[in-house]
């Protein structure tokens, strides 16, 4: 399966995805079906790191009719599932109904655990990456244990991500969904609308593969639109 898995990683590197790791679900657990609708018996990941695949989600959207619904989306499913077609595996992505437990799979691939914004905080990429798919096999494939990591939130004194919010939709008693969706709609929330949210953009860690504000204003348009 290791040639298998060097393929997978270099046929996703065309779009500027990356494989993020994988494990082998446990003979108990009750694991979604694979491509022949047997149970899988494992999955991989796959994600991004940074905005690296931003410019070859734009060429693709360039030559899609104008209004496509969720087109981050639908464009991560055709990427991903193409690949996942070459290799005989089962695409499922994030917003598949219903939902499957990506943010639990991803802490037990790679370690990680939620920052107080509630994305999972990374020990190189801090908050900046993200998982569009995962892969589904009835085989399983032997992958390494992940690698202990140091969580970065637990070294932060200062919390900055929970400080810069106007509206304070962050805190440690979660996340105040209407009062953020009401002042990035507003208009004092042009800010966000234009640069991100200012909250993710001062978590001091990762800063170098920070989305450009063209990315930031996607998502957050994305999110406006709820």
């Amino acid at each position: 399966m290791r040639g298998t898995i060097e393929g997978i990683a270099a046929a996703l590197a065309t779009n500027g995805l990356i494989l993020r790791g994988g494990f082998r679900f446990a003979s108990d657990e009750a694991a979604p079906a694979s491509l022949s609708g047997a149970p899988a018996k494992s999955v991989l990941l796959v994600g991004q790191a940074g905005a690296i695949p931003w410019p070859h989600f734009r060429r693709w959207l360039e030559r899609q009719a104008r209004g496509i619904a969720n087109p981050l989306d639908t464009w991560s499913r055709e990427v991903i599932g193409a690949v996942a077609q070459e290799f005989g595996g089962r695409m499922v992505s994030p917003s598949d109904r219903p939902y499957l437990p990506f943010q639990q799979w991803a802490m037990r691939t790679e370690g990680l655990k939620p920052s107080p914004l509630g994305i999972l905080m990374h020990p190189e990429y801090g908050l900046w990456h993200a998982y569009r798919g995962a892969l589904l096999f009835e085989e399983e494939i032997l992958l390494p244990e992940p690698h202990k990591t140091i969580h970065l939130c637990d070294t932060c004194a200062d919390r900055p991500c929970l400080k810069s919010c106007p509206v304070d939709a962050y805190s440690e008693q979660g996340f105040a969904h209407q009062a953020c969706l009401g002042h990035v709609r507003g208009a004092r929330g042009e800010p966000c609308r234009v640069g991100g949210c200012l909250d993710r953009n001062a978590c001091p860690y990762g800063t170098e593969h920070r989305y450009p504000p063209e990315v930031q204003a996607f998502h957050m348009a994305a999110f406006a639109r709820l």
